[in-house]
């Protein structure tokens, strides 16, 4: 690039200035009502980086369900990046018995999944008085239908290339910053 056309405002910042908080303030801090239900992923890396997606937009916590991996491990840590101590997660057995749960619980059911009849990603709004867990599913299978069959609403980024799917995490990504964008705004415009 051009170095006269370089804008002396534009530093970049240091690790000190982008450092928020601590672990354990984070773990602390206040969550949006907004779950991440890991339908059987099996890659360690996209776990941890749907970790610290999580930590970045203040997900209340990640549930690994069936065969997707936990902390500790070196694979996910690679990738977290020390999210697996700052975001609440756990792990349970079977993913369709624990969004019957959550569903059970009050939380709205929200699958990121091609299907028929899908709401496109930038078209969700969400209720400022809702919980949401968002499911995401294996890199090969998706989400499974009984879990999509049981959603109360199913999201869907429009692909516009040739390739018809996103990594998991990044599909993740996408998704968490859409719907925690509009959590945040539907609580702001609840005070105002």
């Amino acid at each position: 690039m051009n170095g006269s056309l370089r804008n002396p405002k534009m530093k970049k910042k240091s690790t000190v200035e982008l450092t928020l908080m601590s672990a354990e303030e984070a773990v602390a801090a206040e969550k949006l009502p907004l779950s991440v239900v890991l339908d059987n992923v099996r890659s360690l890396q996209n776990v941890g980086s749907v970790m610290r997606t999580a930590d970045a937009f203040a997900v209340a916590e990640v549930v690994c369900c069936g065969i997707t991996g936990v902390p500790p491990h070196p694979e996910l840590s690679k990738t977290a990046l020390g999210a697996e101590e700052s975001v609440a997660w756990r792990h349970v057995d079977d993913s369709v018995a624990e969004c019957r749960r959550l569903k059970e619980e009050g939380w709205k059911l929200c699958v990121l999944e091609q299907v028929h009849g899908s709401i496109p990603l930038d078209r969700f709004r969400a209720l400022p008085d809702d919980r949401y867990a968002l499911v995401l599913g294996n890199e090969v299978a998706g989400v499974s239908q009984e879990i999509v069959d049981m959603a109360d609403i199913v999201l869907e980024i429009p692909m516009h290339g040739a390739k018809h799917s996103l990594n998991v995490s990044v599909s993740g990504g996408i998704a968490l910053w859409e719907l925690s964008t509009a959590l945040r705004g539907a609580r702001a415009g609840r005070t105002s």
